[in-house]
């Protein structure tokens, strides 16, 4: 019998951690993270169980260096099973996978957990305690630690759709949290005698925070150059905004025009809604990266009075692949404590204003393992906005409103859908009952008596006669034609068959995700610079930025494509109605080398089509709502969304995790990141670093706004030449995701990266 077992090796201050004081520490704090959906009791049981397996002779050996693998987790999960038989199924789910992360849920997988089998079979080679599940539980009672059969649990087992599965992840959230939290704090000690825990994020104060909101607003107000009926149409928004903030938590739309100020009108919605039901948290999720920073920088400078800058990076935090990125110079000594507290903040959502990606928040929902899944009881009492709803994919559509609704019901979060052309996902409602068991019959919060849309006509929109194609010699003449205008096409190469034919036109420009982020950034500021100053400013573009992107051209052009996306085209265009009215001219560019990026997108664009056959020119009032809910419901019959997600529904009824976490891709496409020599002082430096020293997770932060994503290419592909893979350093092998474009001439500074003869490659 070991006399003091240990949960942890040593600290660097040589501070000891007794697997009793762990066990007591994380029982605490995981039922402190549940207590707000009413799961503290499960909790407590939970953290009290996950190492029990530590009180084993075999884990000992584990510290010393004796043996090499342990399974420590098996033996909590099976007694949590044996002692509270269904109301421990999800603590065993979770004890189980607080290192490995969730496995399955079905009788046999449970049955699999007994340790007799385990030390039979031995799975993954590791090595497992030889005691009793009796004699550790004796040990742990030894430590005076006592927990007792619960009468109910979260997790309503027998189970068998993925809203069930998100009982289990918010139980999950909570125990890994504690874990990561409670071990940082003891290798961070100062001392023997104390842990040392990393700072908390500010609170919300919703109260402070609608004050400081409403009072920019209103300055900012009273300043405008846009247009009576914009400005007027921004204050009918914001109202009806404020107004909806005193219903009961639940599921909402906002269907806002662009350009009416929806991002702040929404978080004043959310502010005051917070304010009125005790919620905690505002999480913002946004489908672009390019959209983010702008989103970023609206709320903080709104939200100013509240504090300082180094305050306002923890009270509206990013939390994406760019966070901490993009820094001023001058500022690194002031900045290094900011963003290392940011970073922490991010890794729990530890923070009262998330703002993050659509990959990052759905997939996390959707997670098994234990990093994504430990910020998710950050959501219970939350106000979830969702910007440009109509990008969620419609293969996902049905699964995700189903654990939406879930979320919503059970754990205290409204959540908010909000865009232009919003999506009839109620006409899904039957099919998102029969997978969660919740209806989807969202709120809208602006009254359809505001006529809203109406009010906001800023743009005449000429539509092209049936198979009626525009060369692209014919459509280059007609772009040199304004001096200010905006082309969006479906493809990369399309954009560059343009920039070549438009090459030498005064104000050129071009966006593109062949160009790094960096680049995106730059040419933006000069586009808006070009387009306030009245100098030309003709830029050709894919559809990177059509959805929330911040400009205002006199003309634009658009490739025919899926409705929302022409909408959202048209939002670029006389978007502070300054102009009277501005001219959209949708076009079928000819060719039949393809024209949509794929098949998904290219159905979208046939019932377009089809309505435009239907209503006749006239017909096509984008500006009207009735339109978008009839296309919607014609692309759903289309796409049959509830016959696309049927590996995942199977995998929920097996209850199983890992396989949701691999089939739930909010980005199905298998790509890499590529460092490109757009800026070649700081490229040859992010070279250098990664060829001495290996991909490190520094060095992928430092070097995202660098670097692109190419569709991972063929053995065959003739870019692979240009490709180094960076070695994964001590580990040995070399990254599969992560690449050094070798070619300085290949980058263009107008096309971003223009590989020779390898375009296949580029993602549309």
């Amino acid at each position: 019998m070991i006399s003091s077992p240990m949960a942890h090796s040593r600290s660097p201050s040589g501070r000891t951690d007794p697997v009793g004081a762990h066990l007591a520490d994380v029982a605490k704090a995981a039922a402190r993270f549940a207590e707000p959906f009413g799961a503290a009791e499960e909790a407590t049981a939970t953290g009290m169980l996950h190492d029990l397996g530590k009180y084993g002779e075999i884990f000992a050996k584990r510290l010393r260096g004796d043996v090499n693998r342990v399974d420590h987790s098996s033996a909590g999960a099976w007694a949590a099973l044996q002692y509270m038989q269904k109301t421990g199924i999800a603590a065993a789910l979770c004890i189980q996978g607080h290192h490995v992360g969730l496995q399955i849920g079905s009788p046999d997988a449970l049955r699999a957990l007994d340790p007799r089998r385990l030390l039979e079979e031995r799975p993954r080679g590791f090595a497992i305690p030889e005691e009793s599940i009796e004699l550790l539980l004796s040990r742990l009672h030894g430590d005076g630690l006592h927990f007792s059969p619960l009468n109910d649990s979260l997790y309503r087992w027998p189970a068998s759709t993925v809203a069930d599965m998100l009982d289990v992840r918010m139980l999950f959230s909570a125990l890994v949290d504690a874990d990561y939290l409670e071990t940082e704090a003891h290798f961070q000690a100062r001392s023997v005698s104390e842990k040392t825990y990393r700072p908390t994020g500010p609170a919300l104060q919703p109260d402070q925070a609608t004050a400081v909101l409403l009072a920019f607003l209103a300055e900012l107000s009273s300043k405008t150059t846009s247009a009576s009926v914009v400005a007027t149409l921004r204050a009918d928004l914001l109202d009806a905004c404020l107004k909806a903030s005193e219903q009961a938590v639940g599921v909402f739309t906002l269907s806002a025009p662009t350009g009416s100020g929806k991002t702040l009108a929404m978080l004043a919605f959310a502010l005051k809604h917070a304010l009125r039901h005790g919620l905690r948290r505002v999480v913002v999720v946004i489908p672009y990266l390019s959209i983010i920073e702008q989103t970023v920088t609206a709320y903080r400078k709104a939200l100013a009075g509240l504090g300082d800058v180094r305050f306002l990076g923890q009270y509206v935090l990013e939390s994406h692949s760019l966070a901490g990125t993009r820094r001023s110079a001058g500022t690194e000594e002031a900045d290094s404590i900011s963003r290392h507290q940011e970073r922490w903040l991010a890794e729990n959502w530890d923070a009262p204003i998330v703002v993050t990606t659509s990959v990052q928040f759905l997939e996390s929902l959707f997670a098994n393992r234990p990093a994504p899944c430990r910020k998710l009881h950050r959501l219970a009492d939350s106000v979830i906005l969702f910007d440009e709803a109509q990008t969620l994919p419609v293969r996902l559509v049905i699964p995700t409103l189903a654990t939406l609704a879930r979320l919503s019901d059970r754990y205290r979060a409204s959540v908010i859908f909000a865009t232009a052309t919003q999506p009839a996902f109620d006409h899904l409602d039957e099919a998102v009952f029969r997978l969660g068991g919740l209806r989807w019959q969202p709120r809208e919060i602006v009254p359809r008596t505001l006529g809203i849309f109406e009010r906001a006509r800023r743009t005449k929109v000429q539509w092209p006669a049936t198979n009626e194609c525009l060369p692209w010699e014919a459509l280059a003449d007609k772009l040199g034609e304004p001096p200010q205008v905006l082309c969006i096409v479906n493809l990369k190469r399309h954009a560059l068959r343009l920039l070549n034919l438009l090459r030498g036109t005064e104000g050129l420009c071009h966006l593109s995700t062949n160009m790094c982020p960096l680049h995106r950034e730059r040419v933006l500021q000069q586009v808006r610079e070009r387009l306030n100053n009245g100098q030309p400013c003709r830029l050709v573009s894919t559809q990177c930025v059509e959805a929330g992107v911040d400009v205002d051209f006199p003309v634009v052009f658009r490739a025919w494509g899926p409705l929302d996306a022409i909408a959202q085209a048209a939002g670029r265009c006389n978007r502070e109605g300054r102009l009277g009215t501005g001219q959209v001219h949708v076009f079928l560019p000819a060719g039949t080398d393809g024209l949509y990026p794929d098949g998904t997108y290219e159905q979208a664009a046939s019932v377009a089509k089809s309505l435009l056959q239907q209503r006749g020119a006239e017909g096509m009032d984008i500006h009207g709502e009735t339109i978008f809910r009839q296309y919607y419901t014609q692309l759903y019959e289309v796409a049959a969304p509830e016959n696309q997600s049927d590996s995942l529904i199977q995998a929920a009824l097996r209850q199983d995790f890992a396989e949701i976490d691999r089939l739930y891709r909010v980005i199905s496409t298998d790509a890499i990141n590529v460092l490109v020599p757009y800026d070649l002082i700081t490229y040859r430096s992010l070279s250098q670093e990664a060829r001495e020293q290996g991909l490190t997770a520094s060095w992928a932060a430092r070097a995202r706004p660098h670097a692109i994503s190419i569709f991972r290419p063929r053995p065959d592909s003739g870019i692979r030449q240009w490709l180094q893979a960076i070695s994964l350093g001590r580990g040995g092998g070399v990254s599969q995701e992560w690449f050094i474009y070798l070619a300085d001439g290949h980058y263009d500074s107008l096309a971003g990266l223009s590989p020779p003869q390898s375009m296949e490659c580029l993602i549309a």
